[in-house]
């Protein structure tokens, strides 16, 4: 006849022991994938070379000038921190809303800086929102100009998704 009477300790000891060896083992498993991972990182930057791209997704998404001189600054401090260690960065300015101002010609704060940065900082690019410029020219009665070096994208917080999953770290100033 079975009883329901509890498993002696010594039975529920070997159980326990068996558990947690269980949780270790699974424990030891997950460190070595990651080890793996981080080996075969390390493997590909070897492969080309050593070298690696930074990237960084700066928005500007207020009409303000200090926010469009701070996002400005921070490229080019960016830009020079890692020239200086030869090593390579991708710098992305995305405006959209009020921050398109930025763009357009005729209303920017800081167009001499847009122009010194297109002239001298290659690895720098501009992006205007789409949907911001088809707003306005429904509002104005014409399509906005923005600068001839800036990208136009469909949608400008749809491009910063797009860029932090292909690895850019994303900061608004």
């Amino acid at each position: 006849m079975a009883s329901n009477a509890p498993a002696p300790i010594a039975l529920r000891r070997t159980r326990l022991t068996a558990a947690l060896a269980g949780l270790v083992f699974a424990f030891a498993a997950m460190l070595a994938a990651g080890q793996t991972v981080t080996a075969a990182s390390a493997q590909e930057a070897e492969d080309d070379g050593g070298f690696v791209t930074h990237k960084l997704a700066l928005q500007v998404s207020d009409n303000d000038e200090a926010a469009m001189r701070s996002a400005l600054d921070i490229a080019a401090n960016v830009s020079r921190f890692y020239t200086a260690k030869a090593e390579e960065v991708e710098i992305r300015i995305v405006v959209y809303g009020p921050g398109i101002d930025m763009l357009r010609p005729e209303r920017t704060p800081v167009m001499d800086r847009l122009t010194s940065f297109d002239q001298s900082m290659p690895n720098v690019g501009f992006v205007a929102c789409g949907n911001t410029l088809d707003s306005l020219e429904q509002a104005e009665g014409e399509r906005p100009e923005i600068v001839s070096f800036a990208e136009e994208v469909e949608a400008g917080v749809a491009e910063l998704i797009r860029l932090d999953e292909t690895g850019y770290t994303m900061v608004k100033p």
